[in-house]
């Protein structure tokens, strides 16, 4: 018998894999947590029913969530992730020997758990001595904190659930608050293509700009997330992402990338028509 996993991406849509086997199922405190082993895309984390990473795409959302600013900001040291549980993000942040402090911050401990043991291709660097993982609110955490990050990489679940406190006009200004005088902050901006999607795009971006003297998107196709188009976040105090772009200076680090390089790095930044209108009737 055939074992398939199906996602709803809208009610008229499911995205389906076909699954060789379950090797985990639980329900924390925050969500139900799964992860399944797939013969197209390897092993998948499933939260609440909905697909956050696959071993075989996982590296074009953490590749562009992390090494798009690190290839602007020319002084990164200190970092605060929120959300991050899989470990992807922190794995491509400590090939950077310049940054001493990583503050990591993931409401759900189980899910960091359940990564360890199962997803050890993106969890492998979460005991590196520079990682400090604290499991409390990412809302709550950032609150405290001014004037302490050079770069904050919001790396959160859908705006529904845990990590709808992640989307707020608060949490936005906290986030500003918290970077230094030249700080970055990275986020996930979901899907623009579904109706209901390209809303939560909308909301978002509406709330950087009010945050953010610079606010821009970028976009890369992940395979097995809705519709394959996803958008990011780059909201800063005073770099610009193409016009302070140094090429030249990251591209001597020699870091092993799979999907980004400093040419789709530019290209990242120059939307499809629709997705620039539906932006800029919020701006």
């Amino acid at each position: 018998m055939e074992l398939w996993f199906s996602e709803v991406q809208t009610p008229h849509v499911k995205f389906s894999v076909r699954v060789d086997r379950q090797l985990y199922s639980g329900k924390s405190e925050f969500q139900r947590i799964d992860v399944f082993e797939s013969p197209e895309f390897g092993r998948m984390l499933v939260l609440d029913g909905y697909i956050m990473l696959t071993e075989k795409d996982e590296f074009i959302y953490h590749e562009m969530m992390t090494h798009i600013p690190m290839a602007v900001h020319p002084s990164v040291k200190n970092v605060l992730v929120i959300g991050a549980g899989d470990g992807g993000i922190i794995r491509e942040l400590t090939k950077y020997p310049e940054i001493a402090h990583i503050d990591m911050v993931e409401i759900d401990e189980q899910v960091v758990e359940v990564c360890r043991k199962y997803l050890p291709q993106t969890a492998c660097r979460l005991d590196d001595p520079r990682v400090e993982i604290h499991y409390e609110d990412g809302l709550r955490f950032v609150r405290s904190r001014e004037n302490q990050y050079d770069l904050i990489i919001v790396d959160s679940t859908d705006p529904f659930g845990p990590g709808e406190g992640l989307f707020t006009r608060e949490f936005y200004g906290n986030c500003n608050k918290a970077l230094k005088e030249d700080g970055i902050m990275i986020n996930q901006h979901e899907s623009p293509f579904y109706d209901e999607d390209a809303i939560s795009c909308q909301r978002m971006h509406k709330r950087i700009v009010e945050s953010f003297p610079i606010s821009k998107v970028y976009h890369a196709h992940i395979p097995t997330y809705p519709s394959g188009h996803w958008l990011f976040g780059f909201a800063s105090k005073k770099y610009h992402p193409l016009r302070d772009l140094n090429d030249i200076a990251w591209n001597m680090r020699g870091i092993s990338c799979r999907y980004y390089t400093t040419t789709l790095h530019k290209g990242a930044f120059y939307l499809p028509y629709y997705v620039e209108e539906m932006l800029e009737n919020v701006e």
